[in-house]
């Protein structure tokens, strides 16, 4: 991956991709890594990536598959191993403040899961490691809630391996298990978000159903311990797978261009322990069938390629290891296919039973020993225990112990644990466990881990096949993980075994390079003359032209049917090396008559510019004369028309001057012929007005003398009654200003200006007063004009005879709080009688002074 990120391209969108698939390993390495007793950094996951590139060859993005998690590591390792490097990261590169977060502690020996002996590792930085992971996940695009959630599931299952189980025994004989110490079940419970008493329940009881059934079983302690173990291995598992899945949201190739893909296969190499169990025959499956894909591809295919193309060919000898593969994989008769018949068959299953059906069905097998079969050629052969068997696969005999294998295929998480999962205020463990919901229950059994495992690796097979495959073979020098130590037998029987010899053999033997004649004519035409740049017969007759036209020697290719084969790698690079030099000929020459038709094509734009320019220059000077030509004329025709305007000028300032003189004589005779006029109109106007005074005065004075005997008796009354008049109109029109407000309790009233008033002046008043109550009225609601009539009467009944009366009267009255008006008598009194009902009832008054009771009757 390094390698690849080195030589691809730069680029800020290149180089972020770049960086996600580089910091995906990292993460995955933390959660699927483990010190082994051979390897301080072991893959316990296959992983298998496709990673996408463009046309330049820079890459796009990827998609991971990963194949077998060993998650039963998760609670239990071999001696001299250790748990997967997260545990031991988290505790000892977390925080403090995180660690108490997640409730947990540095020391490695308070958790169960994790093995004490080998803890620590020379040359292993936990703590650092921890930070680049957590580095690693931001890159790739975790977000920190997610970060966070998946670190508070590690803590939940390091804390699963705490919890311990008593043995109880319930009053109908049944064995039940609880719970020793609550409290790591309270801590579990808060991280994870469930109810306590679900879960605990679910460590204690097993639902089953069939169809209508439901039938609910006591857990003993056995069978806790089991319930807790299959819980956090199937937590840790699709955690990773989870992980898997993120990463492959945040690394996945955005574009829909056309991509070449890139396949690197990364996994678990084969493996023989002193104590073999589940996980080593399912890995050691998987490589046989790797090996069986090799064989196929390198050794196989290539020699029945040389018989199939009609070369000659001297057969070889290999191991063909598909024998193993059958032996293992057989729909009717395979150990996997035994192995899931006997975890479904009903009865008591153990993993003796799967080991006798292994010794009757596969007793005549060649590569199958076991010490239990009767015919079997190793019933006293000592190093063969008679709990394993042996398989001779093509690494060696591997021998395994057959305790577990059962429980391992099975695999079975109880649906109570699921449903208390997906009832997790978690959403990341309710996501992991779709199959709690209670609406989506599903009766059939689960695959077992072997068949899953089984289509997986066919999967990859398949897809392997459609690859052109490229190996790197890892040969380990020595079994003590130091440097500078090479162990002979070891190495040798690693190529041995991984039939490297037989490749040789083969590649020395057979052809370097083959390839069919129209992409090797297509490729090599170019160092003919003949077959250059086109040539019009059969793609064989012209790759044969152009061997011969280049003087390689007859032993060095052969011809096929459909492909040219060519032995000796020297051709090959002589062919490559004749090709590039033709090629920078030829780029040579395209590039001599690329320039020409540059230089041509900017000769000619230059030469089309200049004549551009020139007419450009040319318009230029010719616009620049003629605006001298024209300014010159505008000014030579400027003095011109203000000589000419000057002169009419004077002319009419001339004749102006004589008009002027003309009006000014005529306008001095004309004033003075009105003013004479004038002096004239008014002398005349004088004498008109004074015989009009003086006859005016005569009339008046002849009107005098008549009217004065009717006078002296009628003045003095129609004086009176103006004078009164105007009083009164003056007295209206100030009482229009100072009119009080209209409230009725408003007792202020303008003061009288006149005695003769006063009459009209308490008449106004009590007018206003009657006018603003009414006003007043008109305002109230009918629910508000019966409690007045209810304070009007209680003012008749009560004042001036209740002391208490005066303060009472602002406060509102209660209403109707004894519900008289509901009385069935009542309303049928009302009901008869329009008049208004007057109800009495005797009443007990008491004294507030002395406490003396008087009765009497109040209506």
């Amino acid at each position: 991956m390094s390698y690849v990120a080195a030589v691809c391209g730069k680029g800020a969108e290149v180089n972020q991709v770049k960086e996600q698939l580089l910091q995906s390993n990292p993460v995955l390495e933390a959660f699927g890594n483990a010190k082994t007793v051979r390897n301080d950094n072991s893959s316990r996951f296959g992983k298998y990536m496709d990673i996408e590139f463009d046309f330049k060859g820079d890459p796009l993005g990827g998609v991971i598959s990963n194949y077998l998690l060993e998650k039963s590591r998760v609670v239990k390792q071999p001696r001299g191993e250790r748990n997967f490097h997260v545990f031991y990261q988290l505790l000892s590169g977390a925080s403090e403040d995180l660690l108490n977060k997640l409730k947990l502690d540095q020391d490695f020996s308070k958790y169960n899961y994790l093995s004490l002996d080998s803890a620590k590792v020379n040359g292993v930085d936990d703590a650092s490691n921890f930070r680049t992971v957590r580095n690693a996940m931001q890159i790739v695009g975790f977000m920190e809630h997610e970060t966070h959630s998946v670190l508070e599931v590690v803590a939940a299952v390091l804390k699963l391996g705490n919890i311990e189980f008593k043995p109880e025994s319930r009053v109908n004989g049944q064995d039940e298990s609880k719970i020793k110490d609550k409290n790591e079940l309270k801590e579990i419970c808060e991280l994870t978000g469930i109810d306590q008493s679900v879960l605990e329940r679910a460590f204690s009881f097993r639902t089953v159903e069939a169809k209508q059934e439901k039938v609910s079983t006591t857990l003993n302690v056995a069978q806790a311990y089991y319930a807790r173990d299959a819980l956090a291995k199937n937590l840790y598992s699709r955690l990773f797978s989870w992980l898997v899945n993120r990463i492959n949201e945040s690394i996945k190739a955005q574009s829909k261009v056309r991509k070449k893909v890139m396949g690197v296969l990364d996994i678990y190499g084969f493996e023989i322990f002193e104590e073999n169990s589940f996980e080593q025959f399912i890995i050691n499956y998987c490589n046989e069938k790797l090996q069986q894909i090799f064989i196929e591809l390198t050794l196989k295919e290539e020699q029945e390629e040389y018989i199939r193309e009609g070369i000659e060919w001297t057969h070889i000898e290999y191991f063909n290891n598909a024998i193993i593969c059958d032996l293992i994989e057989n729909n009717q008769n395979g150990i996997l296919a035994m192995l899931d018949e006997e975890c479904l068959r009903p009865g008591t299953v153990t993993d003796d039973t799967f080991l006798d059906k292994l010794n009757q069905v596969c007793a005549t097998h060649q590569h199958f020993e076991s010490r239990m079969c009767k015919s079997s050629r190793f019933l006293n052969d000592t190093s063969l225990p008679h709990s394993c068997f042996r398989i001779q696969h093509y690494a060696g005999k591997v021998m395994y112990e057959v305790e577990g294998f059962v429980d391992k295929n099975n695999d079975l998480l109880y649906r109570d644990l699921s449903q208390a999962m997906w009832k997790a205020n978690h959403g990341l463990i309710k996501d992991m466990f779709p199959e709690g919901n209670p609406a989506k229950i599903n009766l059939k059994r689960p695959p077992t881990a072997g068949s899953q495992f089984k289509a997986s690796v066919s999967t990859l097979m398949k897809n392997l096949l459609t690859k052109n495959p490229n190996y790197i073979r890892c040969i380990k020098p020595n079994d003590k993980k130091a440097a500078h130590i090479f162990n002979d037998a070891l190495v040798r029987h690693q190529v041995r075994y991984l039939g490297l010899l037989e490749n040789v053999r083969v590649r020395r033997a057979g052809y370097a390079f083959r390839q069919p004649y129209e992409p090797c004519l297509e490729r090599y035409k170019m160092l003919c003359q003949q077959t250059w740049p086109h040539w019009k017969g059969p793609a064989r007759a012209g790759v044969e032209v152009l061997l011969n036209d280049l003087e390689i020697p007859k032993e060095e290719f052969s011809f096929g049917r459909s492909k040219i084969f060519i032995r000796n790698p020297r051709t090959l690079f002589r062919l490559e090396e004749l090709r590039k030099e033709r090629l920078e000929d030829l780029a040579t020459l395209i590039q001599k008559i690329y320039r020409g038709w540059k230089c041509r094509t900017r000769f000619l734009l230059m030469k089309r510019s200049q004549v551009v320019v020139a007419a450009w220059v040319r318009r230029y000077l010719q616009q620049n004369k003629y605006k001298r030509i024209k300014s010159s004329t505008i000014v030579v025709q400027s003095y011109a028309r203000g000589w000419k305007a000057r002169k009419i000028l004077r002319e009419l300032k001339y004749q102006k001057l004589c008009n002027e003189a003309a009006t000014t004589i005529a306008a001095y005779w004309h004033g003075t012929q009105a003013r004479r006029e004038l002096k004239r109109l008014k002398e005349e106007a004088r004498r008109k007005h004074a015989v009009a005074v003086i006859w005016a005065y005569w009339l008046g004075l002849k009107v005098r003398r008549e009217y004065r005997k009717f006078f002296r008796a009628n003045a003095g009354k129609k004086i009176y009654e103006f004078t009164v008049q105007r009083i009164m109109q003056k007295y209206f029109l100030e009482m229009k200003n100072k009119v009080p407000s209209a409230s009725p309790i408003d007792n202020n009233w303008p003061t009288r200006p006149f005695l003769f008033l006063d009459a009209t002046h308490k008449e106004l008043r009590r007018l206003f007063h009657l006018w603003r109550c009414k006003k007043y009225r008109d305002q109230f609601t009918e629910q508000r004009k019966f409690i007045y009539e209810e304070k009007l009467e209680a003012s008749e009944l009560f004042k001036e005879r209740k002391s208490l009366y005066p303060a009472s009267v602002g406060q509102p009255f209660q209403g109707d709080y004894l519900e008289i008006s509901k009385t069935p008598k009542y309303k049928k009194l009302s009901d008869a009688i329009e008049d208004k009902i007057i109800i009495a009832d005797i009443v007990s008054k008491i004294n507030r002074a002395n406490g003396k009771v008087r009765h009497g009757v109040r209506f």
